[in-house]
């Protein structure tokens, strides 16, 4: 192989290992320890109309209408605040289901919550989320 071509197939063997490793710390959003409590900031998304009625990891059938959410880790039950660092807004929210599978996200949030949050449109927001004591 010559010297160029063995530079060339280097540059791209790197580059892909470089894309890998910054996608995979990029989706890794773990909760943390802060003076505040544990939290965790994101992506968060919303659900709604097209699961309705059906069936959540708690056991409950997931209501599009109240205040929940699903986190992949947190216990059931969980009280979280998420905050939409677009436009401030606040909302409390009640894990009761697993999720969310959309790579990079942090928290799936029930149409209440995102409507709260103003992110109906936007489909996707970043958050920053306090796990409530």
């Amino acid at each position: 192989m010559s010297c160029g071509k063995r530079r060339s197939a280097l540059l791209v063997a790197t580059s892909l290992m470089v894309g890998c490793a910054t996608t995979q710390t990029s989706t890794v959003h773990e909760v943390r320890q802060t003076a505040a409590g544990p939290s965790f900031e994101g992506q968060a998304t919303w659900y709604g109309k097209n699961h309705h009625g059906g069936p959540t990891a708690s056991g409950e059938r997931f209501d599009m209408n109240a205040m929940t959410a699903a986190h992949k880790t947190l216990p059931m039950q969980t009280r979280v605040s998420c905050t939409n660092l677009r436009n401030g807004r606040s909302v409390t929210v009640r894990i009761n289901d697993r999720g969310p599978y959309g790579r990079g996200r942090v928290i799936d949030l029930s149409w209440a919550a995102a409507k709260q949050l103003d992110m109906i449109d936007a489909g996707v927001v970043p958050v920053r989320c306090q796990v409530q004591r």
